[in-house]
Parts: structure tokens; sequence; C-alpha cells
């Protein structure tokens, strides 16, 4: 096999595996850093062993078992256990008294490793950074080109987050029942923090960065197999899936943004909304309508359903933003319950309700509303007002591609 072809497969091999090996390990071991050292290790003596003797039938089974012999032989080294010890450590950890306190009745290793890389006692960032290298796979490098960060401050990062998970004991397990909902609430956060910095890069000279869209939504699927019928991941995945199957109709040829209204709703990925809409009855069925997630899968649906721009429902969108700003009350859905409005009813019946947010303090420096001031300006015939408001817009947007567009309608009203 050619090298480039024998690189190529492995680099596949591990993007898919490289999480469930580096659970395995870190369950061995207890320590995120030694797992991940002796996963690298498998990964060279696979770089060194295949070119001779050709790819194994199952690569993932050889990666595993090759990394499981090295954390075998780093725990003799440490002389933690007798060799009894050592046999208990490599088998299934009990759960204690109750196991039905415990979801994770099989002790699934992925899924541990899911919670502690999302772990609320770390800082967001440092949170994404970590899901980004353990779960999905990426070198610090790739993690520092999607986010447009240096090498060393997303390694720093990483550093940060084992360091602080290691002196604060985070253990290696699925939490409680009574503790699983904001735990799981802080992973459902940091897969569409993900999925939303690839849909809309907030910074740089793309408008997009689908590649963490594919990472997000692969973890928002390996979440929905690893718990079924929960309502939050079902609404999550459903509003993934609908927001992803407009990427392809997102840009022009050249790059250039296509907003929603103009895109060529031929491009969408059908396949894909009817896998989006699927989940989303799925997350309603087991009386899921009022969560967050699967009420803005409601609102992803109604454009998903429309055909046709104008065929779009714009106000049941509204009417999904107030119950999604009861759920959870943010000035951002009130802004979008403004824009619904404002399609539904006019701009003079969403007007009143934008310039009240323009006080609000968490919205200062909020590109967004400025745009919408601009576009609502703009339809009440007040042109040199909405040009200032299209100016400040593109000022405060850190996205090269989005201040292009905004500059375009400040020169055209």
């Amino acid at each position: 096999m050619e090298h480039a072809e024998l690189q190529r497969r492995l680099d596949t091999v591990w993007r898919m595996e490289s999480p469930r090996l580096v659970a395995r390990l870190a369950r061995m071991l207890g320590d995120l850093d030694s797992a991940e050292e002796l996963a690298q290790d498998a990964l060279v003596a696979a770089l060194e062993h295949w070119p001779r003797h050709g790819v194994p039938d199952n690569p993932a089974a050889w990666l595993m078992t090759t990394a499981q012999r090295r954390a075998i032989d780093r725990l003799r080294q440490r002389r933690l256990h007798v060799q009894a010890e050592l046999t208990d450590e490599l088998q299934e950890p009990t759960m204690g008294a109750d196991a039905r306190e415990y979801l994770d009745d099989f002790g699934d290793d992925l899924l541990r490793l899911v919670f502690v890389a999302c772990h609320p006692v770390l800082p967001a960032e440092a949170r994404v950074a970590l899901t980004l290298r353990l779960l999905c796979g990426l070198s610090t490098a790739e993690i520092a080109r999607a986010y447009l960060q240096p090498e060393a401050t997303i390694a720093q990062r990483i550093v940060r987050a084992k360091r602080l998970l290691a002196e604060r004991q985070v253990p290696f397990e699925v939490p409680r029942r009574q503790d699983l909902q904001p735990r799981l609430q802080s992973v459902l956060e940091v897969v569409y923090l993900v999925f939303n910095e690839g849909y809309a890069a907030s910074s740089g000279e793309d408008w997009m960065r689908p590649a963490l869209c594919e990472e997000a939504l692969r973890l928002v699927r390996i979440l929905n197999g690893l718990l079924p019928s929960t309502v939050a991941v079902l609404g999550l995945l459903a509003l993934m899936e609908l927001q992803a199957s407009r990427l392809r109709a997102r840009t022009a040829a050249d790059g250039a943004p296509v907003l929603l209204p103009a895109q060529d709703r031929s491009r969408w990925d059908w396949l894909q909304i009817a896998r989006g809409l699927q989940a989303l009855d799925a997350a309603e069925a087991l009386g899921g309508a009022e969560d967050a997630y699967v009420l803005q899968a409601g609102i992803a649906a109604c454009h998903a359903r429309a055909r046709r721009a104008e065929q779009t429902d714009w106000q049941r969108i509204a009417e999904l933003y107030t119950r999604l700003g009861q759920v959870t009350p943010s000035p951002v859905i009130e802004l979008n319950r403004a824009v619904a409005i404002a399609q539904a009813r006019g701009a003079e019946a969403a007007w009143p309700l934008v310039e009240a947010l323009s006080g609000d303090a968490r919205l200062k420096g909020y590109a967004p509303l400025a745009a919408v001031r601009g576009d609502l300006l703009d339809k009440l015939g007040r042109a040199a007002e909405a040009r200032v408001a299209f100016e400040l817009a593109a000022e405060l947007s850190g996205n090269a591609r989005e201040r292009e567009v905004l500059l375009s309608r400040a020169a055209a009203v």
C-alpha cells in the first residue's frame, strides 16, 4: 500500500476511533494526559508496523489492543497495584450499592469522557477546546485554525483544563441521575457552541466553517445513541440537522454569504431535513414541546417546511420565540422574536420592541441588534438612519464576509 494511502486510511481510523481509545485508557489510568500519550503511542506503533505487515483486518481493534497493553505496562511501572489488584483495575468498575442511581448500566467509557471534557468546572472556551481534542480527534493546530487562535493559546487552554480537572479530582464517570440534567446541559451547550461557530463564524475571512458543523453533528449523533429517548438531546439533534441542511445554500460560488430569503432551496439537503423533522417529532412525542432546544428546532422546522421563502409561517415562528423567551429569558431571543413579528405583521409592529432592546446593556456592541435596526429603519423609509445603523453593525462585526454584506446594505439605502 502506498504511504499516502496508508496515511489517509490511518487518519480516518484515528479520527473515528481516537475518542473511544482515549476514553478507555482514561478509565484504566484515571489520567487524561497519560491516556492521550498512550493513544498517540499506539498511533506511532501503527505507522511503524502497518507498512511492513499490512493493515490489520480490524484497525480499530489493533489500536485498542496495542494501547491497552501499554496501559497495563504503565500501571505495572507505577507499582500502583499488585497483580490481583491490576486484574480488578481492568474490569468494569462497580456501580456501588444501588446501580439504579447510575445511567450508564454498562459503564460506557465514551459517555464518561463526554461528561469529563464538558465539566462545568472548566471555562466555556476550555470545554470547547478539550471536547474538540478528545472527542473529535482534532489536533491542537486544527483547533487553532478553526477558531483563528494561536496554536500556543489553544495548547495552554487544553493543558490548563486537564490540570483543573485533576486538581478538582473530577471523577471519570457519568453523573448520578439526580446530577445528570445540569451536567447534560453543559455538554449540550458545548456541542452547540461548536456548531454555531461553524455555522456563522464569529471572526475571520470565512462566513462559515463547515468542518466544525460536521464535528458537532457527529458528537450529537453519538450522544443520541448513548442517551436514547432524551428530550434535550433529540431537540438539539433536530435543530442541528435542520440548520445544517442549509449549509450548501448559504454561500455563493465566490464564498459570499447568501441570506435565508435569497437561498436556492433546491440546494437544501432534504434528506437531512427529514432526519431533523423525525428527531423533532420524537422529542415532542416524549413530552418535550417546551424544551429550549425543541422550541428552537420547531423554529428551524418552520423554515424547512417552506419550499419558498414567502411560504414561511412567520406568525408561528413569533409564537415559538415567545414560548422560548418564557423558558430561557434572553434579550437575543427577544430580538429574534421582533424580527419574526416584523416579517409577520410589518416593521411598525416590531420597531417599539427593537427600540426597547436598544437600551439593554447586555446587547451593547451586539452587531445583530444594529443590523436589525438598520433593516427596520429601511422598511420604515428612514434611509439615512438605516445607513448609519448598517455601518455601525459592520463596525461591530468580527467576520469579514458579514461586514461586506452589511456595508453593501448601507450603500444600498
